[in-house]
């Protein structure tokens, strides 16, 4: 049977307890002590994952370090750990091996893991990118924004990942305004756009101004700290948050309930999945990574596929074209590691002040009207 394994890691020390029930009653950093000395883990086999032209099994395989250990011990350090979770992901029989959250972000984003395995290695990225600009469209409808005349802003545009979502969104979008700290790297974006959709961009370096006016938003920085905080948004806004550091402030969340804020989309796998593993998902749905992990298995492309800090957007259009004869398709929203429900959406609009003038029962999709609002 094609197989994969992905590789997970505890995102902060509340996690690990999951696992390790007698950590709950020990200090942080004797629990992080702990995790710097024990070796990778096999967390749970995963079945029942089918398509209509393959059905495949896996592993969550653990890396035991938390998001702060990745983020400040010594690189080397960090990437020796990943690899020991790669060899346990061969030796358990996988074939090709998916790096979540912050292990697809150490060093030069999964080129030198793949160099210490044996089997293929992916980062999800592509499918990631799919999901997110899929996900921010869908999101701006249930809030009332028609993506083709709404003010839209991609943070991070001289990125690989922004200029890709930058290139495809100038295809969907009326308005759109590039942000980045190289203007002259902004201008050439603004060229090829021009060139490939004839829509002309604007750009800048001002963030706070840019997102004063942005119905909706795209941010993916590389920036080690956060750069969209409470202050900096307008009432109603849909922020579609890609980058790892976040950049979206969590008192953003905290703060103002008037805003929507999503990570990316949370993905419905074919087949009557079983991860054996809560990871604080609805059943049978996944993160997007782990989806791109799993759609090369079925599709039989044991291959390096989405590697490094370079996106191009035929990889992006390739993976989605996979996940969509596979079957693997966006089931809702997640925000800070959870998913976000209907009824929160609903509650965001109201504090917004955006008024609801209809629902089709059929599909379920919303048909918004947005009334100014003063603040």
């Amino acid at each position: 049977m094609d197989n994969f394994a992905f590789i997970i890691h505890p995102i902060d020390i509340s996690d690990v307890s999951r696992k390790f029930k007698f950590m709950k009653h020990l200090p942080e950093g004797a629990v992080e002590k702990i995790m710097k000395n024990i070796p990778p883990v096999k967390i749970s086999h995963i079945t029942g994952v089918k398509s209509p032209y393959n059905e495949i099994e896996g592993w969550f395989v653990a890396c035991p370090l938390t998001t702060r250990q990745m983020m400040s011990l010594p690189e080397n350090f960090v990437l020796k750990k990943i690899i020991q979770a790669g060899k346990l992901a061969e030796r358990l029989g996988a074939r090709i091996v998916g790096l979540g959250a912050f292990t697809s972000v150490v060093g030069d984003a999964g080129i030198t893991i793949a160099q210490n395995l044996n089997i293929a290695v992916t980062t999800g990225n592509s499918y990631t990118v799919a999901t997110a600009l899929e996900g921010t469209k869908k999101a701006a409808q249930m809030m009332g924004h028609d993506i083709k005349s709404s003010e839209v802003v991609i943070v991070g545009a001289t990125g690989s990942i922004g200029r890709v979502c930058a290139r495809m969104m100038a295809k969907e979008c009326k308005y759109l305004t590039l942000v980045g700290r190289q203007l002259k790297k902004l201008e050439d974006i603004a060229e090829k756009i021009l060139k490939e959709t004839g829509l002309s961009v604007r750009i800048t370096s001002d963030i706070s101004k840019a997102l004063k006016k942005a119905d909706v938003v795209i941010t993916v920085t590389s920036s080690v700290d956060t750069v969209i905080n409470a202050e900096d948004l307008k009432p109603g806004a849909v922020v579609c948050d890609v980058a790892r550091p976040r950049d979206v402030s969590r008192e953003v969340a905290e703060k103002r309930k008037d805003v929507l804020i999503i990570e990316g989309g949370v993905v419905e796998v074919p087949g009557d999945v079983d991860f054996h593993f809560n990871f604080g998902f609805p059943p049978k749905t996944s993160y997007a990574c782990m989806a791109e992990t799993m759609m090369l298995a079925l599709e039989g492309r044991y291959e390096n596929f989405t590697l490094g800090r370079e996106l191009t957007v035929e990889q992006v259009e390739e993976i989605s074209a996979i996940a969509k004869k596979h079957g693997f398709k966006l089931a809702g929203f997640r925000s800070f590691e959870r998913a976000v429900t209907r009824e929160e959406i609903e509650a965001v609009k109201k504090n917004a002040g955006i008024k609801l003038s209809g629902v089709n029962a059929k599909d379920g999709e919303y048909k918004a009207k947005s009334y100014p609002v003063t603040i």
